[in-house]
């Protein structure tokens, strides 16, 4: 059997799957066993909390009813809400989270995924994905505004003509403008998704916009 063809093919297939199993669960297991998982308090920084705050001044009123003020402990709720939201409504059937070292997808959505980056309860279970109707989102957190995330979770053909996303109205207290505490929780986990690299890149732009003002 094994001379054949087939037979070459089969155990070729047996020993890539043995070499996935190993570099993607058994190596990264051993390699962070000793390391505890984070809760969503320990991954709040500061570029997200930044965007915390940008939300409590865009949406005054649907924030204090939703989280009160922005602080941290707040911030880890929205985060836990947001990321059962995402879960809830589906995002993952149509988005990954998993930025892979192949086929110059770096050119296309940013750093190649690390193992350290979803030692957290917030990347349990983990969401690699296997399909991209929509973008990889690991590196979207920045990458707009969040009005724009508000706009295009209500009605995403107003951003994207072309987008097969379907529309949320139910995260919106009537339009775009008054996002309920499931809105706001989803737009701060999205946010939240590649904060914690250099290479965030809304914060940044943000900060320098600010520096000039105060010139």
């Amino acid at each position: 059997m094994f001379e054949s063809k087939g037979g070459v093919l089969f155990l070729a297939g047996v020993g890539f799957f043995v070499l996935a199993f190993l570099f993607n669960g058994v190596i990264p297991m051993l390699m962070f066993r000793d390391m505890p998982e984070q809760t969503a308090e320990q991954v709040v920084n500061p570029r997200l909390m930044y965007q915390f705050t940008e939300l409590s001044r865009r949406y005054p009123e649907s924030f204090r009813t939703a989280f009160g003020e922005p602080t941290e402990e707040n911030c880890a709720q929205a985060l836990r809400l947001g990321r059962q939201v995402y879960l809830g409504e589906g995002c993952w059937h149509c988005h990954s989270q998993f930025v892979r070292p192949v086929s110059n997808e770096s050119l296309r959505f940013g750093e190649v995924s690390q193992p350290i980056e979803y030692q957290n309860e917030l990347q349990r279970p983990v969401m690699f994905g296997t399909r991209r109707v929509g973008p990889d989102l690991s590196r979207q957190g920045g990458r707009h505004a969040n009005d724009w995330h508000a706009v295009h979770f209500f009605r995403p053909k107003t951003l994207l003509p072309d987008s097969p996303m379907p529309e949320y109205p139910w995260l919106f207290e009537g339009d775009p403008s008054k996002p309920n505490q499931r809105g706001l929780a989803l737009i701060t986990y999205v946010q939240w998704l590649g904060s914690w690299l250099d290479s965030y890149p809304y914060y940044e732009e943000l900060q320098d916009f600010e520096r000039e003002d105060d010139l």
